[in-house]
Order: C-alpha cells, then structure tokens, then sequence
C-alpha cells in the first residue's frame, strides 16, 4: 500500500468516525471468511458496515476527532463495525458476539462518548430509532382513539339500557 492509498484510507476511517452514530471495536482473530461475510451480511441489512483497517492508520484517522479516546481499543486483530443509526451496529454486534465466541467485543463509542464492554452491551439493548419512532406514533394515536371511544360510549350505554328496559317490558 502506497502512500496515497494510505492517506486515502485515513481520510475513509474519519469519515466513519466522523458520521457515525455508533463504532463498535471488536477482535476477529480466528474468524472464517464465511463468518466474516455473515456478519457483513448482517451489518448491511441492519443499514451498517463492518471495516477491517490497521490499528496505526485507524489511530491516525482519529486524531482530532470527538471518538479519540476509543484508539487505546485499537490493539491486536480488530475490525470496526459501524452505522449511522447509534443503536444497529451495537445490537448486531452482540447478537454476532453470541453465536461466535471468537468475535470478542472491545468496546467502541457513541458520538463523544466512548463505550467500554458493558456500555455496547447496554447500547444494543436500546431500541432502535424505527422502535422509538412507532411508540411516538402509538403515544400520539392513543388520545384520538380515546376521545372516539369516549364520545361513541354514551350513545352504546343509552342503546344497551333502552335494549335492557324493552325486555323487561316483554317479559312482564
């Protein structure tokens, strides 16, 4: 790799580190091609990557960037997954980490926030922002469909009462 090719390669990993709403830092050491493709299949559908980069080049990309605190996780056989969402490369990361123990999570960062094991761990337990969006809308539909149902039960309790007193005037 040449010069320009690794000034290129730099000017890519901070623009991940830049726009991403969440990295994830994680050894592969002893992972298979076909294991590595699963979970860049995984990553793609969830609307993220994953970037396999040397440890020096992804340390010079962060300098000066928000995340900079997260090169001291850049040590040994480390791939980089990420996505612009700050939850979906957390919760495929963990869910890859469960069916494969040699993928181990290092930590990664969210914004300014550098997250060690257990903060990637909780971040993936977060709800995605297509989760938070449909209990906003649910939350924001629950009024109408109650004030509906308010103003509809007084008409249905009058019929079900004049139903009730038509009986018994039958039965009588």
């Amino acid at each position: 790799m040449d010069r320009a090719q690794k000034e290129k390669l730099v000017d890519e990993l901070g623009q991940i580190f830049e726009s991403s709403g969440v990295v994830v830092v994680a050894h592969y050491a002893g992972l298979t091609v076909a294991e590595m493709q699963d979970l860049r299949g995984r990553m793609r559908a969830s609307g993220g990557s994953v970037r396999v980069a040397k440890n020096r080049l992804a340390k010079i990309a962060l300098e000066g960037k928000p995340c900079a605190g997260m090169g001291e996780l850049l040590t040994g056989m480390t791939v980089l997954s990420y996505s612009e969402d700050p939850v979906a490369a957390a919760k495929v990361a963990e869910d890859f980490a469960k069916d494969n123990k040699k993928f181990e999570i290092l930590g990664g960062a969210m914004g300014e926030t550098i997250l060690d094991r257990a903060g990637v761990e909780a971040v993936s337990k977060m709800p995605s922002r297509e989760e938070l969006i449909a209990s906003i809308v649910g939350c924001i539909g629950a009024p109408a469909s109650n004030i509906a149902g308010a103003i509809g039960a007084p008409a249905s309790n009058i019929a079900s009462i004049l139903s009730t007193i038509e009986e018994r005037g039958e039965a009588a």
